[in-house]
Formats: structure tokens, sequence, C-alpha cells
């Protein structure tokens, strides 16, 4: 977005800041850095001459790519500066409107997102009816197909941008939510695990460091994602149409993201039927992975979605989010985890052996 603020638009702004009319006597560039630019300016009101700073973030870069990677920031800025001594005091933060407007933020404690209501049924009532009867459906394969159809058809949409690449591959390691947030986020009651400790994890993370060098500058495959596509973020509302839940983690990113996040569900639910990947499932999953790759081509995925897998293999063994889950089944998803993250070129059609480590 080009920002464009003068005068008459600052003028605007402090005086509904200060409820008072505000009248600006110097509006300029103060300075340009690597991270954003200062604007200097000088007003009047009430008969009294004030100084102030307007920030603004660079757009590239830093973590600060997207605009609430920005908004955070400075959000974040405006709440710890007047609670240091010393420090220069913030007035304010806001947001720069469509309309090239500036509007304030300081009274925001929380936000919120509203959104339109889908009904539906989730995809893990499918899997879970086919781990209930053994039964596959022809209406089950249709389905996986779309699915793979449709992931193929959004991961078609490239973008050249290196930077936000690497970002993606460094979120995937050390974001909040992703590999290291998740190990953090398993239950501290005990430091040793019957299924695992935490010897093995410290393993884990500095297995996928590693990755991370080795796949960090394929920004050639920076696509159009979904970050988070699993069978509850699925709703089927017949049965050939779909919508989907709570996209994570921005617009752009990798491939392999999505594909291990909706694959590694066959093997898991397949897990809990049978403790390893066979029957209704395994032909699920093979056939998503065949499609998917028919359509795509992406042959190099193959040497690039070792680390995601590591990171859904994570999120399904753990103890939070699935407490039902056997402690041996928990055991073959680290082995399953640990063996992919030693190979260098995934195979779909070798998951049985992954899982026995």
């Amino acid at each position: 977005m080009n920002l464009i603020l003068n005068d008459k638009v600052v003028a605007e702004y402090l005086s509904k800041l200060f409820h008072n009319p505000v009248s600006v006597l110097v509006f300029k560039e103060l300075g340009t850095g690597v991270l954003g630019i200062a604007y200097l300016i000088e007003f009047e009101i009430n008969g009294e001459r004030k100084k102030v700073v307007l920030k603004t973030l660079s757009q590239k870069g830093f973590g600060q790519d997207f605009p609430a990677d920005r908004a955070n920031t400075l959000l974040y800025a405006h709440t710890v500066y007047n609670k240091m001594e010393n420090h220069v005091k913030s007035y304010d933060t806001g947001a720069i409107l469509a309309d090239g407007s500036l509007t304030s933020l300081r009274d925001a404690s929380e936000f919120f997102i509203l959104m339109d209501f889908v009904c539906g049924e989730e995809y893990a009532k499918d899997l879970d009816r086919i781990k209930e009867t053994g039964k596959l459906q022809a209406l089950d394969v249709e389905r996986t197909r779309i699915l793979a159809d449709y992931e193929a058809k959004i991961h078609s949409v490239k973008r050249d941008d290196p930077i936000l690449y690497d970002r993606r591959i460094r979120d995937l390691v050390g974001r909040g939510d992703c590999i290291m947030g998740i190990i953090d986020t398993y239950p501290k009651d005990k430091r040793t695990y019957s299924f695992t400790n935490v010897e093995e994890f410290e393993t884990i993370e500095k297995k996928c460091i590693k990755w991370r060098w080795k796949i960090k500058d394929k920004s050639h495959r920076l696509c159009q994602v979904h970050g988070d596509i699993h069978p509850f973020n699925i709703l089927w509302q017949d049965d050939l149409v779909f919508s989907l839940l709570d996209r994570s983690r921005g617009e752009w990113g990798e491939a392999a993201d999505d594909v291990s996040c909706l694959s590694i569900n066959y093997i898991f639910w397949s897990l809990m039927d049978s403790g390893r990947l066979g029957g209704s499932f395994e032909r699920l999953f093979e056939f998503f992975f065949r499609r998917y790759m028919e359509l795509t081509g992406d042959v190099e995925m193959m040497e690039v979605i070792q680390p995601f897998f590591a990171f859904r293999s994570l999120v399904i063994a753990h103890p939070l989010f699935y407490p039902e889950i056997s402690v041996e089944n928990r055991r073959k998803i680290f082995n399953f985890l640990n063996v992919v993250l030693e190979t260098e070129k995934f195979d779909y059609k070798k998951i049985n052996s992954y899982l026995k480590g």
C-alpha cells in the first residue's frame, strides 16, 4: 500500500486525537531507515506549539512482511513505551485506512474477527466412519480426489519473493505455533514422558534447523497456501462441495505444508484403528499423493516435505490436542517423525517402515 500523508490528513487526525482543532505548521520526512520512515509534525493547539513524530514500518523483511506484522509491532510499542522511565512517550497508535485517513487504535485491548456462518459436516466425521465400519465408499475416494485437486490448484499460483519464502521456512521451525512452539506446549508436569523425553525434543529441533538450511533457498517453490488444511477445517456442504476454515500463517508458503497437513491424517486415523497404515486409510493416503503428484509433477516436494511432516507429527502426537492416543501410537508417530527427518527423499509408499523407527 502506498502511503499518502499530507498536512490535511494529519491535521484531521490530530484534531480528533486531542479533541481540539489543530493547525499543522510543519510536516516533513525526518528520516528513512532500514526498518521504517519517521515524519516530523509540528502543530499548534490552543495557542501552544507541539512537536511529535509519526512512524511507519517498512513492508519487507525483518518479520514485517504483512500489515498484521506491522500492527503487532506498533501496538506493542504503544503498550510498553509509556511504562519505562526516561522512554519517549507514545500518544497513540493507529491505522492508515484505504482512503488515506488516519484512525486511532489506542483504546483497543483485544481484537476479533467476524465471519460468515457456514453449515457443513467436518471431514473428520468421514474418517471416523471409515474407522468404525472398516468400509470405504465411492464418495470417500471422490472426496479425496477433490481435495487433492484443490491443493494442486491453489499451489499452482506462484509468487517470486525469496525473502517471504525464507520467512515461511523460518516460521516453520521457530514460530510459536509451529515446531519449537508446539514442543514448548507439551505438558511440563513431568520432564520425561513414557513415549519421549526432553533430549529427543532437543534432537528434533536440531534436525529441523538443519532442514531449514537445506530448503530455505528454494524460493521458486513459493505458492499460494491455506496453512492448516486438516479434517476439522474442512466442511462438506454436500457430497462434492466443501468450505474451509481457519487459514493460517499467511497467504503464501510452501506447498508441502498443505500436503503434509492433510495427508498425515490418513496415517493418524489408521494408527488409531489398527496401529499401522493399512486398509482403507492406506488406499486414501496413496491415492491422495498419487493424484496430487500426477497433477503437479512436483517431485522436488519429496526432498522438502520432511520438516513439515515433523511439524504435523508433533501436533497429532500432542497429549493436549489428542489425549485419547495410546502411548504406543504416540511413539510410532515420533518414530515416523525421526525417520522422515533422516530421509533425504520421502517415499509415500514406505510409511509403515517409517512408523517402526
